[in-house]
């Protein structure tokens, strides 16, 4: 890695800046891509940019900024962004300081800010390198998320196009998915949820494979597919959908018949038992059938050991003397029968026959459910 030292004036820097949205952002005249592929669209908050505002107008020293050289003598930004976007845009009166725009300033007030200088290092190498040492000059700033270094690495016309579904504020995939997804498309989270769905959490692998590709379309369609599923066959947004693996659930199930109106009866039914189980399970265990996504409210472990000992370390079933660590403690009356987690409700099984009864209510509740 080669670093360079150089100094230019805010007239400099600020000269032809454009916000293209999604075109992206650029200055310096055109040569200077302010927002590259492995930088969040981030904007500083009022108090941090007028901070900025005021180190310029006071002539104070701005921190150091980081520039990469690109084989074509252009450059992007490595570490920077926010201050240099916020200088632009007051020079371009897009924001008023102190109650005035830039264009309210006197003409040598003006000049005072134009001529200020800023310090940049220019930064040459391989991109493994100019990565590197991204990564070690944010470790006092924001902090970059895996996804969002995936971007820098594998870079290129797909994470272009990916990021125009997944990683705008109001981009389609948060129009169309956010009850269902958690964290934040400008985080890149939406992003990598999806890719980890469509691959099989395999996100580098899916990367690599598709850099190089002019259009992310595939991966949008995916994503479409598994809301319109998800859509199709839970009728009732409901808070606890949020951050499920849907696109696990589709990839298995997607084949699978589902009845719309009795899914709903039974995810209005199971939600009665709030107290006993986990509402984010309801889904997989209506797919799957499997009881043990709903994790049944537990008998704490002095009502264990206080049954185990009652029943002389007996299974009730069977008879037979176990460990505590070799049995488990059963309801005896169903939680979904009104069966509560108290002393009185509680028997000590062997795991055969605790499994065996677990079984058989799974069946049971099933039947209550209609599903």
């Amino acid at each position: 890695m080669k670093i360079k030292l150089k100094e230019i004036t805010v007239r400099e820097l600020s000269k032809d800046y454009i916000d293209n949205q999604e075109g992206g952002v650029s200055g310096y005249g055109g040569k200077l891509d302010i927002r590259p592929p492995y930088q969040r669209e981030f904007i500083y908050k009022d108090k941090q940019r007028d901070a900025v505002i005021n180190t310029v107008i006071n002539n104070f020293p701005l921190n150091v900024m980081y520039w990469s050289v690109q084989d074509d003598n252009t450059f992007e930004i490595i570490d920077g962004q926010q201050r240099t976007i916020s200088i632009c845009q007051y020079v371009k009166s897009e924001f008023s300081f102190n109650q005035k725009y830039f264009h309210n300033l006197q003409e040598d007030e003006k000049k005072k800010i134009l001529d200020y200088k800023l310090t940049i290092y220019l930064c040459s190498g391989t991109d493994s390198e100019k990565l590197e040492w991204f990564k070690t000059i944010n470790i006092a700033g924001e902090k970059l998320y895996d996804q969002e270094l995936r971007n820098a690495v594998y870079h290129g016309p797909w994470v272009s196009d990916a990021k125009k579904y997944f990683s705008k504020r109001d981009c389609p995939a948060y129009a169309i998915g956010n009850y269902y997804l958690d964290g934040s498309p400008i985080r890149q989270d939406y992003l990598e949820t999806t890719i980890k769905w469509i691959n099989d959490n395999k996100v580098e692998e899916y990367m690599a494979i598709n850099q190089k590709k002019k259009s992310a379309k595939d991966l949008w369609t995916y994503f479409e597919n598994v809301v319109n599923w998800n859509e199709k066959n839970f009728k009732k947004k409901r808070s606890f959908m949020k951050g499920l693996p849907w696109g696990e659930y589709y990839n298995e199930f997607k084949q699978k018949k589902i009845d719309p109106e009795k899914i709903e009866k039974a995810i209005a039914e199971l939600i009665k038992y709030s107290d006993h189980i986990k509402l984010k399970g309801i889904y997989i265990f209506i797919l799957t059938g499997n009881q043990k996504y709903l994790s049944v409210r537990k008998f704490p472990d002095n009502i264990k050991h206080k049954v185990y000992e009652k029943q002389n370390q007996k299974c009730i079933t069977c008879k037979e003397t176990f460990e505590i660590s070799d049995m488990e403690a059963d309801h005896i009356k169903p939680w979904f029968s009104g069966g509560e987690t108290t002393e009185g409700n509680c028997q000590m099984l062997c795991r055969p026959h605790h499994y065996e009864k677990t079984e058989t209510q799974t069946k049971a509740l099933k039947k209550q459910l209609s599903i």
